[in-house]
């Protein structure tokens, strides 16, 4: 299959998927969503893979959905926001029920729906520049397609703060809260990921696929199709909102939201 916003590599045994849209800090629209859902289904169907890397070429991993595509899904009906929302939902399922083992190889900003991606990956590793976010609040919505995803990585605790007050975490903060596993330099991120590579190359891949759906039974967050459908219903309704719309054309526009308060009106 041939990808626009895609390049995937393959070295023997190893995948890296590269979200190639570095010009807007691998940002991704309906396109990116169903060409990285394609390929983890493909990737999933392939005997002769072992790893799959998530990566993001250029400055960062990824700085989540794409604000303008996400205010044009604010103008649409319901049954269309549910819709597209699902298409997130499935993309970030596929990604956490791949067979193989995968890794997060994040550098930069992971914001949004980047962060939603990181935490679908079975491995987490950073570097020390990565800063992430549940920034949707922000915007006016609701970090509703990922959280089951981030909640199960961070816990309902800290979610509890950063789905509020979409702070950035820093790579040592996300290690902290269990978001990340290993946090190392730049220049050494991709020794480190290949070392993580070795150890799970050193696993049997048919008992790798059944420890990670022994996971998913054990854990009390299983993931089904009617959680995935509330989320998008969720974020459809969220994103329909007055302050969503707010939201998101202040932030287009460079200005304060309405909720910001100058201290004047203090």
């Amino acid at each position: 299959m041939t990808y626009q916003f895609l390049q995937l590599e393959q070295q023997n045994q190893v995948a890296t998927v590269w979200i190639n849209r570095a010009e807007l800090h691998n940002a991704f629209n309906t396109q990116v969503i169903e060409e990285l859902h394609a390929c983890f289904q493909a990737l999933n169907s392939r005997e002769d893979v072992r790893v799959v890397v998530l990566a993001g070429r250029g400055k960062s991993f990824s700085a989540g959905a794409d604000l303008n595509w996400m205010k044009q899904a604010g103008q649409a009906s319901q049954a269309e926001n549910e819709a597209d929302a699902l298409k997130l939902a499935k993309m970030l399922q596929s990604l956490a029920t791949l067979k193989q083992p995968t890794i997060a190889r994040v550098h930069g900003i992971a914001f949004g729906g980047g962060m939603g991606l990181a935490s679908a990956c079975d491995i987490c590793i950073a570097s020390s520049d990565a800063k992430f976010a549940t920034s949707e609040v922000r915007l006016g919505l609701a970090p509703s397609t990922i959280s089951p995803y981030v909640i199960r990585a961070i816990g309902a605790r800290q979610a509890s703060r950063y789905f509020l007050t979409a702070e950035r975490i820093t790579a040592e903060q996300a290690q902290k809260i269990g978001l990340v596993h290993e946090v190392t330099t730049i220049e050494e991120l991709d020794s480190k990921i290949d070392e993580i590579v070795q150890a799970l190359l050193l696993g049997g891949p048919e008992a790798q696929a059944s420890s990670k759906q022994l996971i998913q039974l054990v854990d009390q967050q299983v993931l089904t199709e009617e959680l995935l459908l509330q989320t998008a219903q969720h974020i459809a309704h969220v994103r329909q909102g007055s302050e969503a719309k707010n939201g998101l054309s202040a932030f287009l526009d460079k200005q304060s939201p309405s909720w910001i308060i100058s201290t004047a009106e203090q």
